[in-house]
């Protein structure tokens, strides 16, 4: 290689030493045709090799069936590996070229050698964002927080670059560098501390499977709600539901609390938890009439026919005085409005009747008494879950009164002014 080197670029001051040109004239002349020769023969070699691996590395993608080769196209990854093949070229030329310019051999050799690096990081940096597209299309990887791994190597593989390049520049060698960089850690992880957290907290993101890409998640302390779309080293980004993105730092995820609602989305239902205050003054009991009325309610007729023969049963065993209510044992309208919540559910054609449902009493409170519903819808979809519980709802508030119960409600400043 030298010696092809050395006909390809030595035959200048000869030449021009025959033309009686002086020493220091032929010297500058040769160096200067010997430059315009390494510019024109470094640019037709990128030309040959840039078309020759682009055509070759497309001719691949075609013809085989994995994406990945694709990606590498896509990427440009050929484009970058023909700019290093003139490179090494001219790096192997300066020191023929510049034999006599000993300074400017060491200036231009080390140029050209820092290029050189940083170009093959950049190669490597397509080549590894390839592999992460190739891995984001696999549905075993296409949740996973790629993007942190990616950032990590090329940290440490820019790290190692800089180490090469500082030693390459300074001629310091790699143990004193070394030993150098160990004296002025705590300052380089004062520098990088966000770099150092993020990648520990995509890292036990990733190993406690806490948040994938797709999930659902709610994190208050961000304004956050809505999918995941990307995972990285530093940051983690959420598409809301407004079409608007959020920034969450990644160690946030595991130093404060969010909501992650992939269960729910992996379960057979979304839960409807939800309850009414019903006026504690408006609870008593119900008279024989009354009973015989609500009857007509076909959800509950025969239950209140059962269980007023099994009331009626009881009291006369026991002699019970029936001339007042509370003697033995009767019915509530709230009890009665509460089985038939509880059968209005089990009919309702949306709920998951394989998963909990229920209507129960909660603790009284100054606003009475609460009744909550809880069950699970069996269509998950955000609009049509919120259309099931409006209709549910829609049919308790319109229930509440032909069981001669109130919903508590606050009173307006008008009727207080009117009753004082």
């Amino acid at each position: 290689m030298h010696k092809l080197l050395e006909q390809i670029f030595g035959w200048c001051y000869p030449l021009f030493r025959k033309w009686h040109m002086g020493d220091t004239l032929a010297s500058y002349s040769s160096l200067l045709v010997n430059i315009v020769i390494l510019c024109f023969i470094s640019y037709w070699i990128y030309l040959i090799f840039r078309m020759a691996l682009v055509t070759a590395m497309v001719v691949i993608a075609r013809r085989t069936k994995t994406r990945f080769d694709d990606l590498l196209v896509s990427n440009k990854t050929a484009k970058y590996i023909a700019h290093l093949i003139p490179l090494l070229f001219i790096y192997k030329s300066v020191p023929v070229i510049l034999d006599n310019y000993v300074y400017w051999e060491t200036v231009f050799g080390k140029l050209v050698g820092i290029y050189i690096i940083l170009l093959s990081l950049w190669i490597v940096r397509t080549i590894f964002n390839a592999l992460r597209d190739h891995l984001k299309q696999m549905p075993k990887y296409a949740d996973k927080p790629i993007d942190s791994y990616i950032q990590v190597v090329m940290i440490v593989l820019w790290m190692i670059g800089i180490f090469v390049i500082i030693s390459e520049l300074f001629n310091i060698k790699p143990n004193t560098l070394f030993a150098t960089f160990g004296a002025i850690s705590a300052i380089i992880i004062l520098i990088f501390r966000d770099t150092i957290l993020g990648f520990v907290a995509s890292v036990q993101v990733s190993l406690n499977d806490m948040v994938r890409i797709g999930d659902w998640i709610t994190f208050d302390k961000f304004g956050a709600d809505g999918d995941v779309i990307e995972i990285n080293l530093a940051t983690v980004k959420v598409r809301n539901f407004d079409n608007t993105t959020t920034t969450i730092p990644t160690y946030s995820m595991i130093s404060d609390s969010f909501r992650n609602w992939r269960g729910m989305l992996n379960s057979d239902g979304r839960r409807i938890k939800r309850y009414i205050n019903i006026k504690t003054k408006s609870i008593r009991f119900l008279s024989e009439e009354e009973l015989e009325k609500m009857k007509k309610i076909q959800l509950i007729s025969s239950y209140i026919e059962d269980r007023q023969n099994e009331i009626d049963r009881y009291n006369t065993a026991h002699e019970i005085d029936r001339s007042l209510p509370i003697n033995g044992r009767n019915m509530t309208n709230f009890g009665l409005f509460r089985k038939y919540i509880t059968q209005y559910l089990q009919h309702h054609p949306a709920l998951n009747k394989e998963m909990l449902l229920l209507c129960r009493q909660l603790q009284p409170t100054q606003y009475g008494i609460p009744l909550e519903i809880y069950t699970f819808t069996s269509d998950k979809r955000f609009e049509n879950y919120e259309y099931i519980m409006a209709d549910i709802f829609d049919h308790i508030f319109a229930s509440v009164g032909y069981f001669d119960l109130e919903i508590f409600e606050l009173p307006s400043e008008g009727k207080k002014a009117f009753d004082n």
